[in-house]
């Protein structure tokens, strides 16, 4: 088969496992902290060992490598555990939704780390993801879970903006594999001591549940990514990725039972059209 359709169908084949990483945040019966510190540990070993199996090394270039990692790593942590809490307290289907408020965040924090100036359109798209997300809402107000998992979200959303924003301009030198390794590696350790209680307490079920999550949804996929780059465009990887959500709340229906309001379809159809807007749009002015 061609190198660029096998990529292309790995790809694919990617974004449905990242798409149901959501799902652990139901099916596993412990806290949003709980389940990150297994989802790294597992998917940290598993890296690291690739990493020296392709002849690699997770040990990074100078103290300067080490701070930025570092810090990619605390984002990302704190990413992860808000990406779970936003799913435990409002559903599968509004936390996804609100996680891929992501491009648009991007959009408005890139002027402060490339020195562009916002287009109008990306305002615009902003406008749109918010009037989505207040569409889904429930009955206007703050007070109940769902609304508590929305602003959840998309403060997720921001960390993995500013994380994502942050490894392009000062981290992009070292492969994806040997990054997220690394950063796996910091994850587990921020937050070691605050998870390690209640997942010492966890039964068989649940670890065997967080090493799917940690091996074959987690590294596996950061790993196919990192091999599919090699054959495809930038470009096509955001598109793809875009499908996320919807492989989420597919998952979510069919395996969880789960009934989104119309609420949420509307305003996750709002806020996924700038996602895939923003998308196409990077890549147009990156030409």
């Amino acid at each position: 088969m061609d190198p660029v359709k096998r990529s292309l169908y790995s790809l694919h084949f990617t974004v449905i496992l990242l798409g149901g990483t959501a799902l652990f945040s139901q099916i596993i019966p412990l806290s949003a902290m709980a389940i990150t510190l297994g989802r790294s540990l597992f998917a940290c070993v598993f890296l690291c060992v690739l990493v020296r199996f392709l002849g690699e090394s997770v040990r990074l270039n100078s103290r300067r490598d080490y701070l930025i990692g570092s810090l990619l790593g605390v984002l990302m942590a704190a990413h992860w555990v808000t990406y779970f809490l936003a799913m435990q307290l409002a559903s599968v289907s509004v936390g996804i939704i609100a996680l891929f408020t992501f491009p648009v965040i991007t959009v408005l924090l890139e002027p402060f780390f490339e020195g562009i100036k916002l287009a109008w359109q990306d305002v615009v798209s902003a406008l749109v993801v918010f009037i989505g997300i207040a569409i889904m809402v429930p009955d206007g107000s703050i007070d109940n879970d769902v609304t508590y998992g929305i602003i959840v979200g998309v403060f997720s959303a921001f960390l993995y903006s500013l994380r994502n924003l942050m490894h392009r301009k000062y981290f992009s030198h070292y492969s994806g594999t040997r990054a997220m390794a690394f950063q796996t590696l910091i994850i587990t350790g921020c937050i070691l001591f605050l998870g390690i209680e209640e997942i010492s307490t966890a039964n068989t079920h649940s670890w065997i549940l967080l090493a799917i999550l940690g091996v074959f949804f987690t590294a596996v996929p950061h790993a196919a990514v990192a091999a599919a780059l090699q054959h495809l465009r930038a470009k096509t990887f955001s598109l793809v990725a875009c499908m996320q959500p919807f492989y989420g709340i597919v998952f979510a229906i069919l395996l969880l039972g789960e009934d989104p309001r119309w609420q949420t379809i509307v305003g996750g159809l709002m806020v996924i059209s700038a996602a895939v807007y923003e998308t196409i749009h990077a890549q147009r002015q990156s030409r």
